[in-house]
């Protein structure tokens, strides 16, 4: 064992024996430091000594980077700890895990930060709008969005920015509540489900693979809007008079916006937003069946919903569809750039601008307020209630107006289509608007059940 005190000059001088891959010179100060020589020139300051027997030697590092005193330092360190029976390796071992941890930590706590900024209550909003946008429910979407903004971003953007997996109960009731609070009862319980659903697709997501993995970071593990409680709408009741309902037919004129209107009434009542939706492609001129298509709820395609038509409704169509055809457009009621159909926001107004037009000129002939103030809703409500009036049963009005048609029967089973049903009803609805128009006297219908039973009773 070559042992000599080492200098910066006596380490420079060494070199590795020719038939040897490596060489040590140990120190005569700290006399468990050595310097180690390869065959390639390479110098480095190692330490060795004994812990139980067992020979333990470490690197401390290339001689160019360390120098002799702190070489020197280190290998008494290792040594001391040698002497308490430490092993330096284990000690190392736990170093290096530790920074590993912290390392680990640090970058979880910027992922988590960065995480913040990006997946925030508004962004949940907006990704479940796309999400219901990407199964057809446009309309839908575009009120989660509309929604999202006039009661989210706009009145509170700091709760907006806020990570969507910190809100809590809280928190959402406080956004449900300010919407109450401002007299809009129906939208705050609108409002309350779209925040429920978007946290429940967030929180179902890494277990359903019918949802996108794009919910999969909001890293949403509950719910916080369950606990705030559903919001009951109440039912309105507002339906027209046949007498308002005549003004009211009187009052549509041959614009895209009134002839939509026109077409939802004729065909019985029709949803506003599948009407408007109407292309080319789904009329039938051989059949005269009108398709209608209905994303409504929970399905995840648009259900097929089929409208044999009576002739009134059915000329309107054709009229619509040569219209169209002549405007190179595909939509029925093509908006100003035939691209898109009439956005859903135009009925409504024409609806209230019909009123206004129809008591002002009652009111200039010195009469009274000729009509109350009514919406879609209304019309729809209007048209199922009169025809019940007519003997329609509630099956098949049902099946006419799309809705309730639900349950393992209705979804797996019945795929009966109603047409000759549904072209007897509105050929039946047909005639009673003619009647309303024309002032005839309206006939009263005795169902089917309470004749039969007469007639046992006569007998």
């Amino acid at each position: 064992m070559k042992r000599i005190r080492l200098t910066l000059e006596r380490i420079k001088a060494l070199e590795c024996p020719a038939n040897k891959q490596q060489s040590f010179t140990w120190d005569t100060d700290a006399t468990r430091l050595a310097v180690r020589i390869t065959a390639a020139g390479i110098k480095s300051f190692i330490f060795e000594g004994k812990l139980n027997r067992i020979t333990i030697r470490r690197t401390i590092g290339k001689c160019s980077d360390w120098t002799i005193d702190d070489a020197r330092k280190e290998a008494r360190r290792l040594q001391g700890l040698l002497d308490k029976g430490i092993d330096p390796r284990e000690v190392k071992k736990k170093q290096e895990k530790a920074r590993a941890a912290k390392k680990a930590a640090d970058e979880a706590a910027k992922n988590e930060a960065e995480a913040s900024k990006v997946y925030t209550l508004k962004a949940l909003m907006e990704e479940y709008a796309t999400f219901c946008e990407s199964k057809g429910k446009k309309i839908y979407a575009g009120a989660v969005r509309s929604a999202t903004k006039c009661h989210l971003t706009d009145a509170d953007p700091a709760l907006a920015s806020t990570p969507a997996k910190d809100i809590t109960p809280r928190q959402a009731a406080a956004l449900v509540r300010r919407v109450m609070e401002a007299g809009k009862e129906r939208t705050a319980g609108s409002f309350r489900s779209y925040l429920a659903a978007a946290y429940n697709c967030a929180m179902k997501a890494p277990v359903s693979a019918a949802l996108p993995s794009s919910f999969i970071s909001f890293n949403i593990e509950s719910n916080p809007v369950t606990v705030v409680p559903t919001i009951p709408v109440k039912a309105r009741n507002r339906t027209l008079s046949r007498d308002e309902l005549k003004v009211y037919i009187q009052g549509l004129g041959d614009g895209l916006t009134d002839q939509a209107l026109k077409i939802a009434l004729y065909c019985g009542g029709q949803r506003m937003a599948q009407v408007l939706r109407l292309e080319v492609r789904d009329w039938d001129p051989q059949t005269k069946v009108l398709r209608l298509m209905d994303p409504k709820g929970k399905r995840t395609e648009p259900r097929e919903h089929l409208l044999p038509l009576a002739p009134i409704a059915a000329s309107i169509v054709a009229d619509l569809i040569e219209r169209a055809k002549a405007a190179q457009t595909t939509f029925l009621f093509p908006s100003a750039t035939k691209m898109t159909p009439i956005h859903i926001s135009m009925p409504g107004p024409r609806i209230r601008e019909i009123i206004n037009a129809l008591n002002e000129a009652a009111k200039k002939e010195g009469k009274d307020t000729i009509i109350e103030n009514f919406d879609i809703r209304d019309i729809r409500r209007t048209c199922e209630t009169m025809l019940a009036g007519l003997g329609i049963s509630r099956d098949i009005r049902a099946q006419l107006l799309s809705h309730g048609i639900s349950g393992v029967q209705a979804v797996h089973y019945d795929r009966h289509e109603y047409i000759k049903e549904k072209r007897a009803a509105l050929v039946k609805w047909e005639r009673y608007l003619k009647g309303v128009i024309n002032d005839e006297a309206e006939k009263k219908v005795i169902p089917f059940e309470k004749v039969a039973k007469a007639v046992r009773i006569g007998n």
